[in-house]
């Protein structure tokens, strides 16, 4: 059964709930969100570092076309048990890789507890915080990429 180890930690309701937050965060930045769930690694990539693999998600996904290199991209892998929060130049620029480390920390907290969901929204709430201190939303700011969650 494919999608059978996402389904034991998140419900549908659930991605609903994470791009309704998404949407929600970036009201308030110009930085562009993103959440990646995966099962587990692919053939392919199951030698990349944590790091690696997000980064290349990150361009999978397109999100290194936003207009001023913000995106910031949560990755979750099920099987091995991994969460990476991965920023783009642009915001490497201004936040160290320390508070996103320190924003994973927070969600691995929520996630020990069983609490998948709870932990994605509330660190989608502690990224937007920076975000909008960082990168506050523009007048011509547009939604350059999609809210849902990617699988």
């Amino acid at each position: 059964m494919k999608k059978e180890l996402l389904y034991k930690y998140f419900s549908d309701d659930d991605f609903l709930r994470i791009s309704s937050k998404i949407k929600e965060v970036e009201k308030k930045t110009s930085g562009e969100l993103r959440v990646t769930i995966k099962e587990k690694k692919e053939y392919s990539a199951r030698r990349l570092s944590l790091k690696d693999y997000s980064s290349k998600l990150f361009e999978q996904l397109g999100m290194k076309s936003t207009r001023d290199s913000t995106g910031i991209l949560f990755v979750l892998v099920l099987a091995e048990r991994q969460f990476y929060i991965f920023a783009d130049d642009g915001i490497n620029t201004k936040v160290e890789q320390s508070v996103w480390d320190s924003i994973r920390d927070s969600v691995q907290l929520f996630f020990r507890n069983g609490d998948f969901c709870e932990g994605i929204l509330d660190g989608l709430g502690q990224a937007g915080e920076i975000l909008s201190a960082h990168f506050p939303i523009k007048i011509d700011d547009t939604n350059e990429l999609s809210n849902s969650v990617a699988f």
